[in-house]
């Protein structure tokens, strides 16, 4: 563990409460002048510290900061999001992430930016990704599983980012199939699932997650104001990022390792609890055909069914559906 992760991991083990450079020194295995060099760094990484003398430091305020020592901080993990990649602005997390699993990361290994200058959705189609504003993420993953059981991982991501947010936000998201997550109707987070694969086994998925977490209205590009939103903009509340994070890498490995050891089936039934398709007329498209009929479920590989008018049930098992 870095310094700056151990002093920061020392004062939320304590809150509120002074800590000696002494005793940081001894928890750091480092010297007095290191944790003043390092707590300097902290301050002008914005966050905020009480020095008495005699007293030590005590930490009075932390910045809304995805920085790796913050995402750390407090992780209750023992794989998903224990290896963390952080970056100021990139060109997209999906594309970093794919060259750092190429190189042989860790399972669970998590790649973040606080802004993406090209971020992208399914069908390459351009994300949003402001500065300071939301969780702009990529998760590698080596599932021991077939191949086409992979679209069940976008399924899966879905229902633990639903339910991180339940708990964070204390508002109740919908799923619309597969991969879109909306609050109050409008979407606020997107899932992009990517493979990198043989014949007959999965190497790595790369899961890459957009949430827009304190992103205000007029932040929001005119074009896209009808459809989508924050999680402040429905609550009214400011959102710490890290801890967001967080809490969807521990539902995330739990869910996980559920369906690694049980199947899919209990993730279905998660994900049809929190969807905002089932029950409901929806239009489905794709490149070969427009089918308009109501989503009645989904099958167990996490296919969804669609019954047109004539009772005809299709799996759709790629498209775009509204």
């Amino acid at each position: 563990m870095k310094i700056k992760q151990e002093i920061l991991k020392a004062f939320r083990d304590q809150p509120g409460q002074f800590i000696s450079g002494e005793h940081l020194s001894q928890i750091c295995h480092c010297t007095r002048t290191a944790v003043w060099k390092h707590i300097e760094e902290l301050r002008q990484e914005g966050y905020q510290f009480d020095a008495v003398r005699k007293s030590g430091y005590r930490l009075v305020s932390s910045p809304d900061s995805v920085s790796m020592e913050e995402i750390l901080t407090g992780m209750k993990t023992e794989r998903i999001g224990q290896t963390v990649i952080t970056f100021d602005t990139v060109r997209s997390t999906q594309i970093i992430a794919h060259e750092t699993a190429n190189s042989g990361a860790a399972e669970g290994t998590l790649v973040v930016a606080d802004r993406q200058e090209g971020g992208r959705g399914r069908l390459g189609r351009p994300w949003h990704s402001p500065k300071g504003a939301g969780i702009w993420m990529s998760l590698i993953i080596r599932p021991d599983i077939p191949l086409p059981h992979a679209p069940q991982m976008t399924l899966l991501t879905a229902v633990a980012m639903a339910k991180a947010i339940e708990q964070e936000a204390g508002v109740k998201p919908q799923i619309k199939w597969p991969n879109d997550i909306f609050v109050g109707g409008k979407k606020v987070c997107g899932i992009l699932t990517e493979m990198n694969a043989e014949a007959d086994r999965i190497n790595y998925l790369v899961i890459g997650v957009g949430l827009n977490v304190n992103t205000q209205p007029q932040d929001i590009p005119p074009e896209l104001a009808e459809i989508a939103t924050s999680l402040r903009i429905e609550t009214g509340i400011s959102f710490r990022r890290a801890e967001l994070i967080q809490v969807f890498c521990q539902h995330f490995e739990r869910i996980y390792d559920q369906y690694l050891a049980e199947g899919f089936a209990q993730v279905k039934a998660e994900w049809e609890a929190y969807s905002l398709s089932l029950g409901r007329v929806v239009t489905v498209r794709t490149p070969h055909y427009t089918l308009q009929g109501k989503a009645i479920g989904l099958d167990p590989d996490g296919v969804l069914i669609v019954e047109d008018a004539e009772g005809q049930q299709h799996k759709v098992y790629s498209a775009d559906v509204e």
